[in-house]
């Protein structure tokens, strides 16, 4: 079995962006020379998230909206995380949960074997600062 692993660093300029990440995704997948196999995608940290779906900003407004408006509202007073820890991040724990923190891609005939319109994207929910995401190819 072949495998490569690949770490990269994201640090955004707001608190919560969607990033594509497909192309790093396809890096890792070369790297590691498989055709036949796996790519897993994992966010590093219990803020963050990565999934798939399509690639397109008003789906993009409509998730962040979605997440602020029925899922998990910026309102630190609201969390007890916030007031146990002294951060104001629960918000971005629940959307972690809510969204999930990794994915596993299939390789078929060497290439990632997406449906239609899907893309893989790291989401960000408490950002502007360091955060990490292991990108592990695995196969023949």
């Amino acid at each position: 079995m072949k495998t490569h692993t690949a770490y990269h660093t994201f640090n955004t300029k707001k608190r919560q962006e969607i990033i594509d990440i497909t192309d790093l995704v396809e890096e890792c997948r070369a790297q590691a020379g498989i055709s036949e196999g796996m790519v897993l995608v994992s966010a590093m940290h219990i803020s963050a998230s990565v999934f798939v779906n399509d690639h397109e900003s008003g789906l993009w407004q409509d998730v962040l909206k979605w997440l602020e408006e029925r899922i998990a509202p910026w309102d630190p007073d609201a969390y007890k995380h916030n007031t146990g820890t002294g951060e104001d991040n629960a918000a971005a724990h629940l959307r972690s949960l809510t969204i999930g923190h990794e994915v596993i891609v299939p390789v078929t005939k060497g290439e990632l074997d997406f449906g239609p319109w899907q893309r893989v994207f790291y989401g960000e929910w408490d950002g502007q600062r360091a955060k990490r995401v292991l990108i592990k190819a695995m196969g023949e």
